[in-house]
């Protein structure tokens, strides 16, 4: 009977939030909030007001039931330093493993070229609009500001990695304030519009790919649940079913809270203008507002926001490319490094000289990979392998899981067609 109480008593004090729980919740956090957050009110807003309540309420759950699969998908190996391309391999085989890295290359990839297009275009505007300077020919400019954001990747890694987490702090603060800040400018053109609920479902269910993408922290989820289960082994999963939902919380408040913010204080005429531009809303901000704080600081917090998600997603698309060529390949590994290396950075550049649609690319290419590795694969192991059946979500969590993947897939070939 003591030792009963003992281990309700270590249990409990397991349970309870520490500092060290809320210092992995922001890093979370962090990692999901880069520059798809940037087009997010572009994208939500886009359908009107009512939708956009709608796909606020549904952010929450579908981030936290996703990243708490995830995780508890990587706590199911028998290795406790398992990744999570190790744990597919012990759970699908080697062949399952080759697919999964190929996905997540594919999840990871169409990102870096979307912040190849993303950078351009902020820069672009800033120096024309801002300075008040001609546009300098875009193959010039794309090219100079790759070389140099990849050079920083390759040349300062672990200073890159230490500017990139030291960027998040201010960039939240910033775009907290920058949601205050445009509180009076909030105006009814938006809610005055009356919804068709006929359309409500077409309209969310195409918005949902956006939600996926700007919400998803995948990339940080073996390196937290590996973290997790070396300091509270079998009890684990608590604990990262409880931070991944702090995770969501602050996301659901402070990302919805911006997109709001925003959405209210411009109409729908200039939210499909800023859609038309191809720049983020940062950037469209600085343009339209008086302010010369917002001016200022709407594309340097674009900047910030799109080089730190760069470097973190070049690192690992040229790792996934990596794994993808040494599987297929005799070649020697730093010339696969270097062939990978020039592979994306010329392909990165040819993409942002074309200018395809920012929007259009995180709905056709990046969200369809990260929701088929995040949304379906942990809820189909939960059925096969028998080392998931103590880490079973229950049957309600898993249908909601599964349906909003096939919703972020389905919605890409319904929206080609």
């Amino acid at each position: 009977m003591h030792t009963t109480s003992n281990t309700a008593v270590a249990s409990t004090a397991k349970a309870k939030w520490t500092y060290k729980d809320f210092t992995w919740a922001l890093s979370l956090f962090g990692t999901a909030v880069g520059a798809g957050v940037l087009f997010l009110p572009i994208k939500a807003g886009a359908g009107g007001f009512w939708p956009l309540v709608i796909l606020a309420l549904i952010a929450a759950p579908m981030t936290w039931f996703a990243h708490k699969s995830l995780a508890r998908f990587v706590l199911s190996a028998k290795n406790p330093e398992a990744d999570i391309t190790d744990t597919v391999e012990e759970h699908f085989g080697k062949a399952g493993a080759n697919i999964i890295t190929f996905a997540y290359f594919f999840a990871i990839y169409p990102i870096v070229l979307i912040y190849g297009v993303g950078i351009t275009n902020t820069v672009d505007s800033f120096m024309v609009n801002q300075m008040g300077m001609e546009s300098v020919p875009r193959w010039l400019l794309s090219g100079g500001l790759i070389v140099a954001m990849t050079a920083g990747v390759v040349f300062g890694k672990e200073l890159m990695l230490k500017a990139t987490s030291a960027m998040v702090y201010p960039l939240v603060f910033i775009l907290l304030a920058l949601s205050v800040y445009l509180i009076p400018d909030w105006n009814t053109s938006m809610v005055s519009v009356s919804p068709d609920w006929s359309a409500m479902p077409a309209i969310i269910w195409l918005a949902i790919p956006i939600i996926v993408f700007s919400f998803n922290h995948s990339p940080i989820i073996s390196q937290f649940s590996k973290e997790q289960r070396r300091v509270y082994g079998e009890d684990a999963a608590k604990k990262t079913d409880m931070i991944t939902g702090g995770a969501a919380m602050m996301l659901m408040g402070f990302v919805m809270f911006f997109v709001f913010s925003v959405v209210l204080s411009l109409s729908p005429e200039q939210l499909a203008t800023a859609k038309s531009q191809n720049i983020s809303v940062l950037s469209y901000l600085a343009n339209v507002h008086e302010s010369p704080l917002i001016s200022l600081l709407g594309p340097l917090v674009a900047f910030a926001a799109i080089t730190s998600s760069y470097f973190g997603h070049f690192l690992g698309a040229h790792e996934g490319l990596v794994g993808l060529a040494k599987s297929s390949s005799d070649m020697p590994v730093k010339k696969i490094e270097k062939i990978s290396l020039g592979f994306i950075v010329v392909t990165t550049w040819i993409v942002a000289v074309i200018n395809p649609s920012i929007l259009g690319m995180i709905e056709t290419m990046g969200a369809p990979m990260i929701a088929a590795i995040l949304f379906l694969m942990p809820v189909f192991a939960m059925y096969k392998v028998p080392a998931m059946a103590k880490y079973k979500t229950s049957a309600p969590v898993q249908i909601f899981t599964a349906l909003c993947g096939i919703a972020a897939i389905t919605s890409v070939i319904y929206g080609a067609f």
